[in-house]
């Protein structure tokens, strides 16, 4: 069993979650990349341990509850416990996304079992692990296109951009942050929300104007919050987002 902290990463073999592990492990923490993609995630650790980080793969699909319970089998087995969960896989499908009444049922089942369902899952599952920190850390990336205040705001930046799909799995991922958070209040667990940015991704585009290193940022702090730091927040780069 490891002394030091041991994080999971989610869909960690690119983007914002391979740049989460990175700094994760600079600070000296074990990252664990979970992914889907074998090839993809050991390409990411080895992409990892160039730079002299203790990174291990962990095959983990967040729709798959037999992977998922293997995966907690796994990292109880090895460690025994979980002091950092990051649950950073998710997709934006705007295949068939658009005006809210003609949003398809396929695109709102798929997206939801991705960012939402898969999400509460391996929550669910790593929880028990979490518990064994000495002070443990869960941090669910989500967006501002989940902030019903922002939208409904006619003077914020994305009043007008209206993916339904995308948008209402945010806002469940910020409910379910609240009340775990609610739930584990009595506890040394922080549970927080994290808005990365309009960042240079797969998913963000080439237009975006944050770079990956800073997107990450807001992951990283949460996810190494002091015994004093915020539980059951929505957060983006230290500021307290509207829900």
């Amino acid at each position: 069993m490891s002394s030091n902290r041991i994080a999971l990463i989610t869909g960690g073999n690119k983007g914002i979650g391979l740049e989460t592990a990175r700094q994760l492990g600079k600070q000296g923490i074990t990252v664990l990349i979970g992914a889907r993609d074998e090839s993809r995630g050991l390409a990411a650790v080895e992409e990892l341990k160039k730079e002299k980080i203790d990174a291990r793969f962990v095959p983990l699909e967040v729709t798959d509850a037999k992977s998922i319970a293997a995966a907690a089998k796994s990292i109880e087995k090895d460690f025994g416990r979980l002091d950092i969960l990051v649950n950073n896989a998710g997709v934006i499908l705007y295949d068939g996304d658009g005006a809210a009444s003609k949003v398809s049922d396929d695109i709102l089942r798929r997206t939801f079992e991705i960012n939402y369902f898969g999400m509460v899952a391996v929550t669910r599952a790593f929880l028990p692990l979490v518990r064994k920190s000495d002070a443990g850390r869960i941090v669910n990336l989500t967006s501002i296109l989940g902030s019903i205040a922002e939208h409904a705001d006619p003077n914020s930046l994305i009043y007008s951009l209206k993916l339904l799909a995308y948008d209402s799995s945010k806002a469940a991922v910020n409910m379910f942050t609240n009340h775990l958070a609610h739930e584990l209040k009595e506890t040394k667990i922080k549970v927080n929300a994290a808005h990365p940015g309009w960042v240079k991704t797969d998913m963000g585009g080439s237009d975006a104007p944050m770079e990956i290193v800073d997107g990450a940022k807001t992951s990283v702090a949460l996810a190494t919050l002091p015994d004093n730091g915020p539980s059951g927040g929505f957060f983006h780069m230290g500021v307290h987002m509207r829900w």
